[in-house]
C-alpha cells in the first residue's frame, strides 16, 4: 500500500519503495514539450524581426500591420477550447502531432504572400494551427508528472518557448540576409515538421502504456497520493456552472490577457521600435530584442523552481504560487517606465530586459495555477483561459499600431511617435500586481460525478 507524503516532501524525490530506481522517460516528455514550445515561439515570433522589410515590400501601414498581427490572435482564441478538449478526448499525442505539422505549413505559406488580404488569411490559419499546443502541453504535463513538481517542468517547457522567441529576431536576421525573409520562413518550418514526425512514433499518452517506464516512476508520476489519478474513463461534459462561478477562472484568463499583451510588445514590436524611434540598425535591435526575450526565458526557469520551493517550504498553495508574480509585474512597470527616461539605447534594452524579466517569472506560477484548478479538464480550461491571451495580444498590437500610425499622421517623428504606446503597458503591468494578489489556486474545478483536487494542501485540511 502506498503510503502518504510526509509534510514538506516532494515525491519526486522519494524512493520508490524496493530496490528498483525510477526509469527517466518523463525527462524525455519534458524534452519534446520543450523543443515544441521552442519551435512554436521561433515560427510565431520570426516575423516581428521580419516587419519592417514585409512592411516596406508590401505597403504596408502601422495599422495594416496590427490587422495582420491580430488575424493569428483571433484564430488562435477561437480554437483553443476546441483543440483542448479534443486532448482530453482523444488524447496529446495525435493531436499535437497534427497541431505542429499544421503551423509549419502555414509558416512555411507566410514566405509566399504578396498583399495584406493574403497575408491575413494566412496568420489566420497559422493562429489556429497554434491555438491547442499549449493547452495540450500543459495536459500531457499533468499526466507525466505530480502537482508538487510541476511548477518547474512547465518553468523548462516556457523557458524553452521564450528561448525559441529570444533567438527568433537574431536568427530571422541571419537567415534574411542569407536568403531573404520569404525563404526564411520555410526555413522556420522544416522543424515543426520534424518535430511532429519524432513525437509521434516515441510519445505515450498514459506512461503506463510507455514501454520504456517502469512501475516506480509510474508511482513516482502519481505522486503516491492518489493512485487513480490516471482514470481512463471518458471524460464527461465541462461543469460549467462551476467553471462560470469560479473567481480564478476570470482573474488568470485576465493576467494571461495582460502577460500576452506584453509579450507582443517584446516580441512583434520591439524590434521596431529599437530601428524606427532609437535608429538601431536591423543587428542590433535583432541583438537587444534577444537579450529582451532571453531575460524571459531565464526568469521562467528560475520563477518554476522559486514557486515549487516556495510551495514546500511554506505548505501554502496560495502564496507559493502567487508571491513572485506580485513582485515581478512591479518589476514590469518600473522597466518600462524607467526605459522612457534614458536616452542611452543599450541601458533603455537593459530596463526593458529587467520588465520581460518581471513578467516572465509570473509565466510557471500561471501554468501551475491553470493546471491544478482545473482538475481532469485541463485540456479545455486552460484553453478557456489561454484564450484570452489573444484579447491581450489584439489589445496591443490595436493600441501600438493605431496610437503610432496616429502620432505619424499628426507629425510627430522618431521617439515622440513610439514611446507615449509604452505607458499602457506600464498600467497593464500595474493592473497585473493587484489581479496577482486576489487569486487562489486552492480551489479545483470538479466533476459532479468524481473530483480530483490533487495532492491534498495543508491549507485546507
Amino acid at each position: 500500500m502506498s503510503q502518504p507524503i510526509e509534510p514538506g516532501r516532494d515525491p519526486e524525490f522519494l524512493e520508490p519503495g524496493d530496490d528498483e530506481r525510477p526509469t527517466r522517460v518523463r525527462y524525455g516528455v519534458l524534452l519534446f514539450l520543450a523543443l515544441m514550445t521552442f519551435v512554436l515561439y521561433l515560427d510565431r515570433t520570426c516575423i516581428g524581426q521580419a516587419a519592417p522589410l514585409i512592411q516596406s515590400e508590401l505597403k504596408l501601414s502601422k495599422w495594416d500591420w496590427s490587422i495582420v498581427l491580430n488575424a493569428f490572435a483571433l484564430s488562435y482564441a477561437l480554437f483553443e477550447i476546441p483543440a483542448g478538449r479534443w486532448g482530453d478526448r482523444f488524447g496529446s499525442r495525435g493531436v499535437l502531432a497534427r497541431i505542429v505539422v499544421w503551423w509549419s505549413v502555414f509558416t512555411a505559406l507566410t514566405g509566399t504572400a504578396g498583399g495584406l488580404m493574403v497575408l491575413v488569411f494566412i496568420r489566420f490559419l497559422f493562429g489556429a494551427g497554434e491555438a491547442g499546443a499549449l493547452p495540450n502541453a500543459a495536459r500531457v504535463i499533468r499526466e507525466w508528472y505530480p502537482d508538487s513538481s510541476r511548477a518547474r517542468a512547465q518553468g523548462l517547457v516556457s523557458a524553452a518557448m521564450l528561448l525559441g522567441g529570444a533567438l527568433a529576431p537574431k536568427a530571422s536576421q541571419y537567415l534574411m540576409d542569407l536568403i531573404g525573409w520569404r525563404w526564411t520562413f520555410g526555413a522556420f518550418a522544416l522543424c515543426g515538421v520534424a518535430w511532429a514526425i519524432a513525437f509521434y512514433v516515441w510519445f505515450r499518452d498514459d506512461p503506463a502504456t510507455h514501454p520504456s517506464t517502469n512501475e516506480a516512476e509510474r508511482r513516482l508520476i502519481r505522486g503516491k497520493v492518489h493512485p487513480d489519478r490516471h482514470d481512463t474513463r471518458a471524460h464527461g461534459p465541462i461543469p460549467w456552472r462551476q467553471v462560470g462561478a469560479s473567481r480564478n477562472i476570470w482573474l488568470l484568463s485576465a493576467l494571461i490577457a495582460l502577460s500576452s499583451g506584453m509579450y507582443e510588445l517584446f516580441s512583434q514590436w520591439y524590434p521596431s521600435y529599437l530601428q524606427k524611434a532609437r535608429g538601431a540598425s536591423g543587428d542590433v535591435s535583432g541583438t537587444l530584442s534577444t537579450l529582451v526575450l532571453g531575460a524571459g526565458a531565464v526568469a521562467t526557469v528560475f520563477g518554476g523552481w522559486l514557486s515549487d520551493t516556495l510551495v514546500r517550504r511554506t505548505g501554502s498553495h496560495r502564496w507559493g504560487r502567487t508571491a513572485q508574480a506580485v513582485v515581478g509585474y512591479v518589476l514590469a512597470a518600473g522597466g518600462i517606465l524607467a526605459s522612457l527616461h534614458i536616452d542611452s539605447t543599450d541601458l533603455a534594452a537593459y530596463c526593458v530586459m529587467t520588465s520581460a524579466f518581471g513578467v516572465q517569472l509570473a509565466l510557471p506560477c500561471w501554468w501551475a495555477s491553470a493546471t491544478r484548478i482545473s482538475g481532469r479538464h485541463v485540456g479545455a480550461l486552460f484553453g478557456l483561459m489561454n484564450m484570452f491571451g489573444s484579447v491581450g495580444r489584439i489589445a496591443a498590437n490595436s493600441w501600438v499600431g493605431y496610437l503610432v500610425d496616429w502620432r505619424e499622421k499628426h507629425g510627430f517623428t522618431g521617439r515622440a511617435v513610439w514611446d507615449p504606446a509604452f505607458y499602457g503597458f506600464a498600467v497593464a503591468a500595474l493592473a497585473g500586481m493587484v489581479l496577482w494578489a486576489l487569486v487562489d489556486p486552492r480551489h479545483v474545478i470538479e466533476d459532479h460525478e468524481k473530483a480530483d483536487p490533487g495532492p491534498a494542501d495543508p491549507e485546507l485540511a
